[in-house]
């Protein structure tokens, strides 16, 4: 029981840190694009 329990846990943990990941990797992103944004407006 305690060891199914812990499993849940873990993947319950695992899910909700995918998800914080993938929501930074979107905001990093987003920076990015408007960095190059910017540089291409210092080129012309």
């Amino acid at each position: 029981m305690k060891k199914t329990l812990l499993m849940i846990v873990v993947a319950m943990y695992a899910l909700t840190a995918c998800n914080t990941m993938k929501g930074l990797g979107e905001d990093v992103q987003k920076v990015g694009s408007k960095i190059e944004d910017k540089a291409e407006a210092k080129k012309k």
